[in-house]
């Protein structure tokens, strides 16, 4: 039988319609080639540096470098404007889309993902996100700053080459504000350090647990092997937390992507990375969410903002901890 089950993050239900996994076509196996220019050199790779514009940071060992951030050459916000808001009429309000939107090249491998990352690569990958983000917060204008992995053609990526994107915007966007609010609602303590006790004391929903992360399968998951990682060190901020910590979770999700493709094949994916907004001082606490591409959204989903997860996640668990 189908369950509703209400999401404490964001005050959203969803619906886990066990059974209907076994409907022909509702899950992709496989993800699809990202199209690119074939004649053309990838901007992302060593030796080709020249293609993108200059390096905001570089991270190099042994003399080569390992992590580049870069401005994006397409981006959705440039500029150093505040947020000034014009009404046009009784339903027309619009403002300049100021901001910051750089491309965070997470490996030289043009032909690795976050699942290939050594021990050393997934921290200076995430030590480079938190770096940016405290450069963000550093600007006025700059209210949120969204890092974002999308791998794969169905997860919107447009370049095979590894690579993610942070983009600092001059408002807090409603997906955080909702979070926000979710957090406040959980009054006496924090809703996240509670899913971490609670999790671990039902034991049937962590993908992956060590002494500084765990990851689970969330119990209101809304799409297939939907994943939360959570950092057991409370900190608002991604830019307050231990380095240990930032470099453990890159490590965890480096493990449980190698093991959602062990399980599924290639698969599409985003990563999400959420962190309270600038100049916030909570209730939050930072996480990182991991999005599958296998289902598609549909008209239902679409209409009312209610996901259905055909794959219950306490079954998603079980098949990413076999795999591992």
């Amino acid at each position: 039988m189908s369950q509703l089950r209400l999401n404490p993050l964001t005050g959203r239900w969803v619906t886990v319609a066990v059974g209907r996994e076994d409907r022909p076509g509702d899950l992709i196996s496989q993800q699809l080639p990202v199209q690119a220019d074939p004649a053309l050199p990838c901007p992302f790779c060593r030796g080709n540096e020249e293609a993108s514009p200059p390096a905001l940071e570089t991270y190099d060992r042994h003399g080569e470098w390992v992590v580049r951030v870069v401005p994006n050459r397409y981006p959705a916000f440039d500029g150093d404007a505040p947020l000034k808001v014009h009404n046009l009429g009784p339903v027309f309000t619009q403002a300049a889309a100021s901001g910051i939107h750089e491309v965070l090249v997470f490996s030289p491998d043009h032909g690795a993902a976050w699942a290939d990352l050594d021990d050393a690569q997934a921290a200076v990958t995430m030590a480079a996100i938190r770096d940016r983000m405290e450069d963000h917060a550093r600007r006025p204008q700059i209210r949120y700053t969204q890092a974002i992995v999308n791998h794969g053609r169905e997860a919107g990526a447009s370049l095979e080459h590894p690579h993610g994107q942070l983009l600092g915007i001059p408002f807090v966007p409603g997906e955080i504000a909702e979070e926000e609010a979710g957090f406040r609602r959980f009054e006496g303590s924090c809703l996240l350090c509670t899913t971490i006790e609670a999790e671990e004391a039902a034991g049937h929903r962590i993908a992956y647990e060590d002494e500084r992360v765990m990851v689970v399968c969330p119990y209101w998951s809304g799409t297939p092997y939907e994943m939360l990682v959570l950092p057991r060190a409370h900190e608002v901020h991604v830019t307050d937390a231990a380095p240990a910590d930032v470099a453990a979770v890159g490590r965890a999700l480096r493990t449980v992507l190698a093991r959602l493709r062990g399980s599924l094949g290639s698969v599409s994916y985003n990563l999400v990375f959420h962190t309270a907004p600038h100049r916030h001082a909570g209730p939050f606490h930072w996480h990182v969410h991991v999005l599958p591409r296998i289902t598609s959204v549909a008209g239902f989903e679409q209409g009312t903002g209610v996901m259905i997860d055909i794959v219950a996640p306490e079954l998603a668990a079980q098949h990413l901890t076999v795999v591992g």
